[in-house]
């Protein structure tokens, strides 16, 4: 009997012609795995093009809500943005994706893993970062590293390997860019934006929205309300997390939300540009620091944005499945135990502008905050106040007057 290999299959390019070069360089049976973690019609027709490329089986496993509940919201509590910009949309699904692959794998009784991720990426560390930990015992193989038997280079080259095995798809040859889509968001990279002086072709690129320009004139008002830093309702309807990731995702695209461009520092150690669209997820993120702001106090508030950068390099990294991961995240579940409320915002051509939050445990006190002069506050004590916070500075600079005073 054969051994099986699971490959993590997407239907595109890459992978149909990993399915015979599996078979004829190792002589695998292949079972493929399809990750559904909400890529939309990409995942049309995925069996039949699964079963002639020589695939013995194809799983199409639906993640979508584990995707959302224990993968998305743990980076949206955290505030977990990599280099200040980028929302971690391929960096969060990777780990399910390797622990649903990890799971189809024990089910076929198979030897090996493999994926059809570059050897100059990411995700070949954030795949084989989730295997190793879940199933340290499995083979895994990674085509593009394996320069000795992998000569493909091209889409021409796969196009004819293809043909040659007797898959005739309809694939192009013609360049377009090099994007991987989920629910949370659709990246771009590869043509003109290969040169960061080059402004990106948003007419020609864009999937989920439009850009700023063309957004509608009027804004649009939006309330969404929190229970434990979990979303629970957009506009007063009720929704599961991923229904309301995909509403957002409507109203961010149509007023062009959550775009961005960006250079960012890959693990592997060299820098990529791409263009991220990301319009839901932008607007949740802007929703829950819009109600946290009001409810922790300074110091935890303080902590846990950087804890939340840490969060988001080690997501980025592929160290999902860590004792730090969960040790951070066990931090940030803590912070939400009162991040309950309501916030309101307008979206217009891009931006997310706050019109209003009210929380029944808000830390903001009128009497407090206000100029006019309130019980709970005496202005004298804010003399010995200053008197002992700024006492380190009078100290130093007599100190430093004293040893200008000497040298004359």
């Amino acid at each position: 009997m054969k051994e099986k290999v699971v490959l993590a299959y997407s239907g595109g390019l890459d992978t149909t012609a990993i399915i015979p070069w599996l078979k004829e360089t190792f002589d695998y049976e292949v079972v493929c795995c399809c990750v559904d973690c909400g890529q939309g019609n990409e995942l049309d027709g995925l069996a039949e093009r699964a079963k002639l490329s020589g695939a013995s089986k194809l799983y199409i496993e639906n993640i979508v809500d584990e995707f959302c509940d224990e993968y998305i919201m743990p980076c949206v509590e955290a505030g977990a943005v990599y280099e200040h910009k980028y929302l971690l949309g391929t960096s969060m699904a990777r780990p399910v994706i390797a622990k649903k692959l990890v799971e189809i794998a024990r089910k076929e009784g198979a030897a090996a893993i493999c994926h059809g991720a570059t050897g100059k990426g990411n995700d070949q560390i954030r795949f084989e970062l989730g295997i190793k930990a879940l199933a340290p015992d499995l083979k895994i193989i990674a085509p593009w590293r394996m320069t000795d038997v992998w000569t493909m280079q091209s889409r021409e080259d796969e196009i004819d390997f293809c043909r040659q095995h007797g898959i005739d798809l309809p694939f192009a040859a013609d360049s377009s860019y090099s994007r991987d889509r989920n629910l949370w968001h659709i990246s771009h990279e590869g043509l003109e934006l290969e040169n960061p002086a080059n402004e990106p072709n948003y007419e020609h690129m864009l999937v989920l929205g439009v850009t700023p320009e063309k957004a509608p004139d009027e804004g649009e008002y939006v309330t969404m309300t929190f229970e434990a830093g979990v979303p629970k309702t957009v506009n007063g309807k009720a929704m599961k997390v991923s229904e309301i990731i995909t509403e957002l995702n409507t109203l961010g695209g149509k007023h062009g939300v959550g775009i961005i461009d960006i250079v960012e520092n890959r693990v592997v150690g060299m820098k990529s540009r791409g263009v991220y669209e990301t319009p839901g997820g932008t607007i949740l993120m802007a929703a829950h620091d819009q109600l946290e702001e009001l409810i922790l106090d300074r110091d935890t508030l303080e902590t846990k944005k950087k804890l939340g950068s840490q969060f988001a390099q080690v997501v980025y990294e592929g160290k999902w499945f860590t004792p730090l991961r969960e040790a951070l995240q066990a931090f940030v579940t803590s912070t939400q135990q009162y991040v309950t409320g309501e916030v309101k915002f307008k979206l217009y051509k891009g931006n997310i502008i706050k019109a209003g939050t009210t929380s029944p445990y808000s830390l903001y006190n009128e009497s407090l905050a206000s100029f006019t002069t309130g019980d709970m506050y005496d202005h004298h004590d804010a003399d010995g106040f200053i008197t002992l916070f700024g006492l380190p500075l009078k100290v130093r600079a007599m100190m430093m007057q004293e040893v200008e005073k000497n040298k004359k």
